[in-house]
């Protein structure tokens, strides 16, 4: 599934991630070069978790709307900026003149959870841990199987890694996946491919 852009920042739906990336600039008036590269370092996180908070607003939403109309509600604004705070680091790489380069991601999971609250476990480990749906459902936060929000990722196609997880059809309608099989809980994550 191909990546959306947005600003300085991309949704890599497939990877269920938002990511940026930063530079920071060494200051040169700086007491001492760690100092420096440390601000740099500051600088380049700041750079990219900025880009990330920017395009988030924009991340629409499986039920209608986007995740910046939900973050007027203060509580889930609070946990969309500590979603963002905790980013991960996926690549940093220091320049020979004390600068710094970072690629910043933020689970859409967590973003998930920040509208939802945590998926509960309900059962057992006797569900599959993934389980690939064939399915017209544009690439969008927050869809539902049944009555529970469930991570997704979507795929262009069905590598060879998922060759062996149970495989259903779904429709879709209102942010729900409808699956034609009952496969999964909520510690499930569903795969994605477009329907036949």
């Amino acid at each position: 599934m191909a990546s959306t852009a947005h600003a300085d920042a991309k949704i890599d739906w497939a990877r269920g991630l938002v990511i940026a990336d930063g530079v920071g600039v060494a200051d040169r008036h700086a007491p001492s070069p760690a100092i420096a590269r440390s601000t740099a370092r500051r600088g380049a996180d700041d750079a990219a978790k900025r880009a990330i908070a920017i395009a988030l607003r924009a991340i629409p939403l499986a039920a209608g709307g986007t995740l910046g109309e939900r973050a007027k509600d203060a509580a889930i604004a609070a946990r969309i900026d500590a979603a963002v705070a905790h980013a991960m680091t996926l690549a940093a790489d220091p320049d020979t003149d004390g600068a710094w380069r970072v690629t910043l991601g933020v689970p859409l999971e967590a973003l998930r959870q920040a509208i939802d609250g945590p998926r509960a476990f309900t059962g057992g480990d006797v569900a599959p841990a993934v389980v690939v749906v064939e399915a017209s459902a544009p690439p969008a936060l927050g869809y539902r199987v049944g009555t529970t929000g469930v991570a997704i990722a979507w795929r262009a196609d069905a590598n060879p890694d998922l060759a062996t997880a149970p495989r259903t059809t779904a429709t879709v309608a209102h942010g729900t996946l409808a699956l034609a099989k009952p496969l999964g809980n909520a510690a499930t994550l569903y795969v994605i491919v477009p329907g036949r």
